[in-house]
């Protein structure tokens, strides 16, 4: 406890030209896929190539919206449709589709145009950032530093995802047969709750699984912008 209120005073007193010194944060780029969608193949191999780049977040959220055709997404949970649904709603799209790639909470496109995917990358990482100061502290806390809070405020996320390239061979649906390649599939999400623009520290759940990365997204409410992310230190 003592060590979590030093590092919230130390950075709640660090003057702002320190805390925009921090590491530009990855370009979060979230790919809403399905195992039993026919056209996400090419999606699915373009995240895979973009995850080796040192600037980009590359995660995979599998949807189970898909299921009905004969083949239920070994990945998906109800809680990744409810993240697409509300970039949905916050980036005024009438209805989720796969595959759906959104960039930075801020833009969106098809999956499989690539290009136009590319192009929304090289956008978001020029855009100026300001993120407060993030760290994890031990194994079961992550503090936050304080920064401009948007408009309807913001919220602290963990997400785990598996960095291992994964091949899923569906036996039914309308990619029965055929191997698809997946890689930084997610499979645990949590809000750890809402930051108000002042430093704040967060419990963070035990993973689910060995084996998986661990990251904290900073985001505007309700499927908003993506402020800042603190990426787990490499063991």
């Amino acid at each position: 406890m003592r060590r979590i209120l030093l590092f919230l005073a130390l950075i709640a007193l660090a003057p702002s030209t320190t805390l925009a010194a921090q590491p530009k944060p990855p370009v979060v780029v979230e790919l809403f896929t399905a195992q039993g969608c026919s056209s996400c193949r090419a999606a699915n191999d373009h995240l895979a190539q973009i995850a080796d780049d040192p600037g980009v977040l590359a995660l995979t959220f599998a949807v189970d919206y898909w299921d009905y055709l004969g083949w239920r997404d070994t990945f998906a949970q109800p809680a990744f449709v409810d993240r697409q649904r509300a970039y949905a709603r916050k980036l005024a799209i009438r209805e989720v589709y796969t595959p759906q790639v959104v960039i930075d909470g801020r833009y969106q496109a098809g999956g499989a145009r690539t290009d136009r995917v590319d192009a929304l990358v090289a956008e978001a990482a020029k855009a100026p950032r300001n993120p407060p100061d993030m760290q994890f502290l031990g194994k079961t806390r992550v503090a936050v530093g304080s920064g401009p809070l948007p408009r309807g405020g913001a919220e602290v996320w963990l997400i785990r995802y598996d960095p291992r390239e994964q091949e899923i061979t569906p036996r039914k649906g309308d990619n029965r047969g055929e191997t698809l390649v997946h890689k930084n599939v997610v499979r645990q999400v949590a809000r750890l709750g809402a930051w108000t623009g002042r430093p704040t520290a967060y419990r963070t759940p035990k993973a689910t699984e060995d084996g998986l990365k661990t990251v904290v997204i900073l985001q505007a409410s309700k499927g908003g912008r993506i402020l800042a992310v603190l990426m787990e230190p490499a063991s």
